[in-house]
């Protein structure tokens, strides 16, 4: 499918070894700093401060703590299981377990997804609020925590063999949706990035965290899972892509982020919007709204990620009229209305938190277009206003 106005621009004076901010605005995060007093930031920092002296208190998180092994045998080895996934009640042992969509299952809590997410929250808390207040003692122990998940004896195997795998299915073997439960390490090497300055997180760190995240890559896109996973029709792919993007980017695999990049309106976004903007994968869904916002979003990340390398893609339009703004003005007009009006779609649970979710992608989505002065106006007319919120200092 030939695009009608694609715009790809590749700016020669970015380093291949620069290291920047991805999907974070280095300037904007200066100029907040800067700001902390004042009241747009003073509350949402303070609340950064509590978070992160909480993180202070807590013992380092890792992949050995699970309540099960894997079946490799290696503790080491990541390990998640199907969140939609529940024991079959006509079966004495419930195997093999059944789908409920949409439905979570809280087993998943003795397997290391959470943790995994938990780790990840806390280096981005105590990074932001190293970087913010410039107190080495929170640099100090996101340094900790990081060699622990990371690099000791305590270390996760950078690979993805038993993620999301479903009890009774595959001799244990994971999915290839369990690729996406790194996800959550996108956001948190934009706060290493930060983090590399401090004193606390050396360069020897550093090496090996980048060699780390290299071999992760590497199992992504070469694993039957991972190779499986860039398949996907739906959200699923855009995530994979946006992670491949970011581990490369932090990794030093400057080809492979640009390689995806300049494919992805083709192979994602004329084949997953339609022309009226309507994402028919996620539609399908008992939480269709969360998953067409959630695709969004994660088209977003690799949109912003793009820019930092100088790669424009988010107006990549199809002959046919596909693009990403056709796809999030299909969603705004539900903004503020009540449930019932997402018929003939399902959102069996968590309309008010998609409808939040979406209010904050819509203002990401003026940072990337700021045209769209009606996307700022979107914003503010919904926002559910939270001067705690991360989020504004962050990108507002």
């Amino acid at each position: 499918m030939k695009t009608k106005a694609v715009f790809l621009f590749f700016s020669l004076c970015v380093s291949a070894n620069t290291q920047g901010q991805s999907i974070w605005d280095k300037n904007h995060l200066e100029a907040v700093k800067q700001s902390l007093s004042q009241p747009a930031y003073a509350a949402a920092y303070q609340e950064l401060l509590n978070d992160a002296d909480r993180a202070l208190n807590q013992e380092p998180l890792s992949v050995l703590t699970k309540a099960k092994k894997p079946a490799s045998g290696d503790m080491h080895d990541y390990m998640s299981q199907a969140r939609y996934f529940w024991p079959d009640p006509s079966k004495p042992d419930g195997l093999p377990y059944i789908n409920r969509d949409g439905e979570s299952n809280p087993e998943i809590e003795q397997l290391d997804r959470n943790r995994l997410g938990e780790l990840a929250n806390r280096v981005t808390t105590l990074s932001l609020a190293w970087y913010f207040s410039g107190e080495e003692k929170y640099a100090h122990k996101a340094a900790v925590l990081i060699r622990v998940w990371f690099f000791k004896s305590t270390r996760m195997n950078p690979n993805l063999n038993y993620a999301q795998m479903i009890p009774g299915h595959n001799n244990g073997k994971g999915r290839c949706y369990g690729v996406i439960d790194t996800y959550s390490f996108v956001e948190m090497l934009d706060a290493v990035q930060l983090l590399e300055h401090s004193k606390a997180f050396t360069k020897g760190d550093s090496k090996q965290l980048k060699e780390w995240f290299g071999q992760l890559l590497k199992w992504i896109l070469t694993s039957e899972q991972g190779q499986e996973e860039a398949r996907q029709k739906n959200n699923h792919s855009v995530a994979y892509d946006a992670q491949a993007i970011a581990f490369a980017l932090y990794a030093g695999d400057r080809e492979v982020a640009t390689r995806i990049l300049t494919e992805f309106p083709e192979k994602r976004i004329f084949k997953q919007i339609d022309p009226d903007g309507k994402q028919p994968h996620e539609l399908t869904r008992t939480l269709a709204f969360h998953y067409s916002m959630y695709n969004i979003h994660h088209i977003i990340d690799i949109f912003l990620m793009g820019q930092k390398m100088g790669i424009a893609i988010d107006n990549a339009t199809s002959a046919d009229g596909r693009n990403f703004y056709k796809a999030v003005d299909f969603l705004t007009p539900y903004l503020g209305k009540d449930v019932s009006a997402w018929h003939p779609y399902q959102q069996i649970s968590g309309w008010e938190e998609a409808q939040q979710a979406l209010t904050n992608n819509v203002y990401r989505a003026y940072l990337l277009n700021p045209s769209r002065k009606d996307y700022l106006q979107i914003y503010l007319n919904n926002r559910v206003l939270n001067v705690k919120d991360r989020f504004s200092l962050l990108y507002v």
